[in-house]
């Protein structure tokens, strides 16, 4: 057992888990990376940190710097408690709609919320988050969608510790958000060996699904652009909210506790085990399931769930 001087030196070198259980093809192995074993509660902890850091490093940041962000929840929660360790304040746009776990996590952590239309979803936390920062050119607009911090946390973090933990890895697939763990882990696996396919899970078109964004809506993140995405999918497969909350829910089974996107990226491998012959498909549980405790995901009845989900943002 080590000790750590800082919460923050917590972040990255998650525990990675064998689902095979849950596989639909016995000759497939799936692996689940549990992110919510990170002391923000989620994958998007390596993402604010790396994009704090580099903002220090570059001379963007000084003591009592204002950050502004646009999050429906991870990214604003992993930023709060980076910014609580290192002295910065925060400003998050948040969606009104959000499940009040996230709000109070963010409070908690002494993030201010500007709130955004629910309506909008987090389209509309952006739009007004580039509205504010071109009111306020002080604040420091790190921008996770724009932001190749974002993408090179994955390609450094969170990609090697895969290949490290398992190297035998045929299939990465998770979920299309910001797109920065698909861009960061795929390109790192596909360097290691080219044949790793790389499967994003997007939601339908229209549909909220907790993480996951469509391209589809009209908005593509600017990494995703930059950083030829498109070249770099192997497939995308469409996980609607109902499949969605039955894989989380089957995570449960085999004990791992985790978010809505976690059943979206399981559901994902699952479909990916049933069409390949053989081989070991590794995925992301992106967060814990204690924020998604208010939602009844797992205890409602599923038809309620799935109705509250369209009108509550879950991520």
């Amino acid at each position: 057992m080590s000790l750590y001087s800082s919460v923050l030196e917590l972040i990255g070198h998650t525990p990675m888990v064998d689902a095979s259980a849950l596989s639909p093809n016995p000759s497939v192995r799936i692996c689940v990376k549990l992110e919510g074993q990170n002391p923000g509660g989620s994958v998007k902890d390596r993402v604010a940190l790396w994009m704090v850091e580099q903002a220090e490093k570059e001379g963007l940041l000084v003591p009592g710097s204002v950050l502004l962000e646009p999050s429906s929840g991870n990214t604003g929660i992993g930023l709060a408690l980076v910014a609580r360790v290192k002295g910065y304040r925060l400003k998050v746009v948040l969606p009104t709609n959000v499940s009040p776990e996230r709000r109070q996590a963010l409070e908690m952590w002494g993030a201010q919320i500007i709130e955004s239309p629910g309506s909008e979803g987090s389209n509309g936390a952006v739009r007004l988050a580039m509205k504010l920062h071109a009111e306020h050119p002080e604040w420091v607009f790190l921008y996770q969608y724009a932001n190749h911090a974002n993408p090179l946390a994955h390609y450094e973090g969170t990609g090697p510790e895969i290949w490290q933990d398992c190297p035998e890895v045929t299939h990465f697939v998770a979920g299309l958000g910001t797109s920065g763990t698909l861009l960061g882990v795929g390109r790192f696996l596909k360097e290691q060996n080219p044949a790793v396919q790389v499967w994003a899970v997007e939601p339908p078109a229209g549909e909220l699904v907790d993480g996951l964004r469509s391209l589809d809506d009209g908005y593509i993140p600017p990494i995703f652009q930059d950083l030829a995405g498109a070249d770099l999918l192997d497939r995308k497969t469409i996980i609607g909210p109902r499949e969605s909350i039955e894989w989380t829910r089957r995570l449960a089974e085999i004990g791992v506790f985790a978010g809505i996107s976690s059943g979206s990226a399981l559901a994902g491998a699952a479909r990916c085990a049933q069409v390949i012959e053989s081989g070991v498909v590794v995925t992301v549980a992106a967060d814990g399931g204690w924020k998604y405790l208010s939602t009844g995901a797992w205890t409602d009845d599923i038809d309620d769930v799935v109705e509250r989900a369209r009108r509550i943002i879950y991520f």
